[in-house]
């Protein structure tokens, strides 16, 4: 059970017009979210051992250095400290994680569809990873879905779990979202899928992130006793906090409210943020990092982060300063900048695969979900509930070992000319980049020995 009796929301209502931040498609007034942000670069090169350290020879090195500016899997794994579990064992064996994903229900010109084996074989023997353990659970999706097609966020959320937990089976858990118009009916999807995860495997990564201020009390009810479930069966829910700065983006003529998103500001979510992170680009040495903040053709792009209006302080963030009496978010924070981050492979259009690079809190939330993967193994049980455990490591004497502290940079951002203020990057928890990011090397032992299952 979790160490704290789960918080119940204080109450919100829900304006007229239900607006996802990211990735749901169009259906019946439901506005089309933002797809992941792709920065496309490519070419090929030998596949080699994942075990073997970094250096300017590694797999798939010279895609990122010639091509593009993301970091290879080798390089980003030595910058946050993974590399060094890898090579003693704690690579995921013996754990499942499962990704909640909306279908890809027709083939459409890839990368919008691709067939998500093909992409990870080539992901797989360019930067020189094992195959990947993948399953795919259709009983949430349409009766006519292909299970293999999959969106370009799919691919990458997989890709970086493998990427970090090589060893750990995947669990594709396919849901229907095409009928999903209101917040009610996304309440009821989330709490029927985040069930059947939680029966399936003990990570648990939810892609999605909705503004709070669209749900009723009723409603984010419905998606809290979900992970009240989740948290019951020892699982761990990881979700990223979102790409709008201090706002959860919203389309059509709804104006921008400063506010967080749900899942991710729920206290029983493990929330990560986003980070631009600055290593060597041929050894992957950490260098340093701050903030991601960084528009892309006028829209906001940012590491999202404030406080919730719908949920209380958790007991895990008293006494925690910068925190006042309401949920304060994320918890946590990976490398976000588009381009400028881990690479993924896609198949191109026309045939053949470009090294791209994803961007956005999309790929902090599976990089996560992969370093719990890793912790569950290194303690031999599922850990499940894990955020008091990162906050007591967070409060103690190893936290500037266990974490890279980012200090710098903001969530302020501007949309439709207007400025919307948000909040700055600083010692200790912060409302843009929580403790920080990891150093696995330290933190995951840790966290194996400070969470209870």
């Amino acid at each position: 059970m979790p160490s704290e009796p789960p918080p119940r929301p204080a109450g919100a209502t829900a304006p007229q017009g239900y607006r996802p931040t990211r990735r749901l498609r169009a259906a019946a007034g439901l506005a089309a979210a933002a797809m992941p942000l792709l920065a496309a670069a490519g070419c090929s090169s030998p596949a080699r051992p994942a075990s073997q350290s970094p250096s300017a020879s590694s797999p798939g090195l010279t895609d990122c250095l010639s091509v593009s500016r993301c970091y290879a899997p080798h390089q980003f794994r030595v910058a946050y400290g993974i590399q060094p579990l890898l090579d003693a064992g704690v690579d995921g064996r013996g754990q499942t994680v499962v990704l909640v994903e909306p279908e890809a229900a027709a083939p459409a010109p890839p990368p919008t569809v691709t067939d998500i084996r093909q992409d990870l074989a080539d992901f797989d023997s360019r930067f020189g990873l094992p195959a990947a353990r993948i399953q795919v659970i259709t009983t949430l999706a349409g009766s006519s879905v292909s299970p293999w097609l999959a969106e370009a966020e799919e691919v990458g959320d997989t890709e970086m779990v493998h990427a970090v937990a090589p060893d750990a089976t995947i669990r594709e858990l396919m849901v229907d979202d095409a009928h999903v118009t209101t917040p009610a009916e996304f309440a009821a999807m989330f709490s029927t899928a985040l069930r059947t995860a939680a029966d399936d495997g003990h990570v648990i990564l939810w892609p999605h992130e909705y503004g709070e201020n669209l749900f009723t009390r009723a409603e984010a009810a419905t998606i809290n006793s979900a992970l009240e479930y989740a948290a019951a069966r020892h699982a761990t829910v990881v979700a990223g906090s979102g790409d709008g700065g201090a706002i959860a983006t919203r389309r059509g003529k709804s104006p921008p409210v400063r506010e967080v998103s749900l899942p991710a500001s729920d206290p029983l979510v493990l929330s990560a943020g986003g980070t631009t992170l600055t290593a060597n680009r041929a050894t992957g040495a950490y260098i340093s990092e701050t903030a991601w903040n960084t528009p892309i053709r006028g829209q906001p792009a940012a590491s999202a982060g404030g406080f919730s209006h719908l949920f209380a302080r958790p007991a895990y963030q008293d006494g925690v300063p910068g925190i006042g009496a309401m949920r304060g978010v994320p918890d946590v924070a990976g490398d976000a900048k588009p381009g400028d981050d881990m690479a993924f492979a896609f198949t191109k259009p026309g045939g053949g695969y470009d090294v791209s690079s994803v961007g956005g809190t999309s790929t902090t939330g599976p990089f996560w979900a992969g370093l719990i993967a890793l912790a569950d193994q290194e303690a031999g049980h599922p850990l499940g509930f894990v955020n008091p455990a990162i906050y007591r490591i967070a409060r103690g004497p190893q936290y500037h070992k266990a974490f890279h502290d980012i200090t710098t940079g903001n969530n302020t951002v501007v949309l439709g000319g207007v400025t919307i203020t948000g909040y700055q990057a600083g010692p200790g928890w912060d409302p843009v980049t929580g403790w920080g990011t990891p150093d696995a090397r330290v933190l995951i032992p840790l966290l194996a020995r400070s969470a209870s299952p």
